[in-house]
């Protein structure tokens, strides 16, 4: 027998990848379209996926996270410190500053003067949590909620600290934490994506389709932003002269040579061109159903609020956000920007809570009330939190505060976590943390808890090492968890 040459050898190699990547890629397109799969669907049980996931039984089958860009002042919203009053004015001691990083627009200040909350603070509930005058409506689902007053961020800057919240890393390129679900969890509703993003904004700092992407996961996993204008979706609608019959044509011609370039080819990606383009086509009837909001009584109008009928305002998106939730949608993000307030903060943050407050308040009633509150995950909170000292000339009128990312607030409710509750204690100033300190990769391992997921195991291999949404880091807040 004539032995075989190198190249000869390399290219026997190459035939035997190629042909075992088209068997293992024709698999995995054919589990992608059964039928049985597409039945389970219907069912709201998970299609895709990993084996073996949720690890254990999960308290929560999805989340609804509305996240605050730009940091929410706790000093005016949450953090109740009464003894701040006795202090206007005076300069921040150096043992509570502790040598804090500050950012370039408070570092060269002559001096830090404290400022107290203008607004008032009663208790509320039969947990009688603080909560600050600003938030009336929120105050009525006190009861519901589960606060966390002692998270903290390596972040100081709004760009770093969003995509640590939404990633789990200060630098771009990881995926985000819908994406890690989507990938862990798979999706239960066939006609719908599994990640759904909505913006909704007063002006302030961007946010980015990064913090929604994929990150090196495959890209079937990335958030799905909904449009306020036009299409819900982009290209959602045929071209002119094309009708469903003809799209459907299409779709059934180019799957085909895209099925072509699966077996000769053997990349994953086209199995997930493939996919998203028939998510597209069923989009084409689910989408218009969600978005048309003429079968909900004008009671649920009152409910969520004036503005609930004008597309694109936190207050709609919190409605679809809940219609997304009843069609079992596996992860709702709703951002809402404006919360950045160096300046002018007094007045900027009545119309900023005015636009936030009755809506999410009404969210978390109609899921209970629905039934569906047990196993929705709601998490509120921004980037990190805001200085108690003023930033720049501190009036009677007026003040603003700075990046604080030692200590801030957020929220959640349902899904597990536990209710009526607040977790952590911060000093006097809601400056530093003096008990149960919360780190953002803590937050994330819980989350992931909550949704029957074990955060060590949940990785993905990548450039020499499996990655996962909490890196090496995080421990589950037990305290957090019902």
């Amino acid at each position: 027998m004539k032995p075989q040459t190198d190249m000869q050898t390399l290219l026997s190699r190459r035939r035997f990848l190629k042909r075992s990547s088209t068997g293992l890629g024709a698999a995995a397109l054919a589990t992608l379209f059964r039928e049985d799969l597409l039945a389970r669907a219907a069912t709201a049980e998970a299609v895709g996926g990993l084996p073996g996931l949720p690890h254990f039984a999960p308290k929560a089958k999805r989340v609804i996270y509305l996240f605050q860009g730009g940091a929410p002042s706790q000093h005016e919203l949450w953090d109740y410190k009464p003894k701040l009053a006795e202090l206007y004015g005076t300069d921040l001691p150096d043992s509570v500053r502790q040598g804090q990083r500050l950012t370039p627009m408070t570092a060269s200040q002559a001096g830090f003067p404290i400022v107290p909350s203008k607004f008032k603070f009663a208790q509320h509930g039969e947990s009688g949590q603080w909560i600050s005058e600003l938030m009336p409506h929120t105050a009525k689902v006190a009861d519901e909620l589960c606060f966390i007053k002692t998270m903290h961020t390596e972040a100081i800057n709004h760009d770093p600290g969003m995509t640590f919240l939404q990633t789990g890393a200060q630098l771009a390129g990881r995926p985000s934490v819908g994406a890690w679900l989507s990938y862990g969890l798979g999706s239960m509703n066939q006609d719908l994506p599994t990640f759904v993003v909505m913006v909704s904004s007063r002006g302030g700092n961007q946010v980015y389709d990064r913090l929604w992407g994929n990150g090196f996961l495959p890209s079937e996993y990335q958030g799905v932003k909904f449009l306020s204008t036009g299409d819900p979706v982009l290209y959602l609608s045929n071209p002119g002269g094309v009708d469903r019959n003809a799209r459907r044509r299409f779709l059934d011609a180019l799957g085909k040579l895209n099925r072509q370039d699966q077996e000769e080819f053997g990349d994953p990606e086209t199995a997930t061109r493939i996919s998203q383009y028939e998510m597209a086509y069923r989009m084409q009837a689910s989408v218009p159903e969600l978005t048309d909001l003429s079968d909900e009584p004008e009671s649920t109008f009152e409910r969520y609020g004036p503005d609930s009928k004008t597309p694109g305002t936190f207050a709609a998106n919190c409605l679809l956000a809940r219609r997304l939730a009843e069609r079992d949608v596996r992860f709702i993000e709703v951002f809402h920007r404006g919360w950045d307030m160096h300046t002018q903060l007094p007045r900027r943050i009545q119309t900023q809570a005015q636009d936030v407050d009755q809506p999410q308040a009404a969210l978390i009633q109609d899921l209970k009330e629905r039934g569906m509150l047990d196993d929705t995950l709601v998490v509120w909170g921004g980037e990190f939190g805001r200085t108690v000292f003023c930033q720049g000339r501190l009036t009677e009128e007026t003040y603003g505060r700075d990046h604080h990312p030692r200590a801030f607030t957020i929220w959640m409710a349902g899904g597990g976590s536990k209710a009526g509750t607040t977790y952590g204690e911060t000093d006097d100033f809601a400056f530093n943390i003096v008990k149960d300190p919360v780190h953002i990769h803590d937050l994330h391992a819980t989350m992931l808890h909550l949704l029957g997921i074990d955060h060590t195991r949940l990785t993905y291999p990548y450039q020499g090492r499996n990655f996962r949404l909490t890196d090496v880091h995080g421990e589950i807040v037990d305290g957090v968890v019902a």
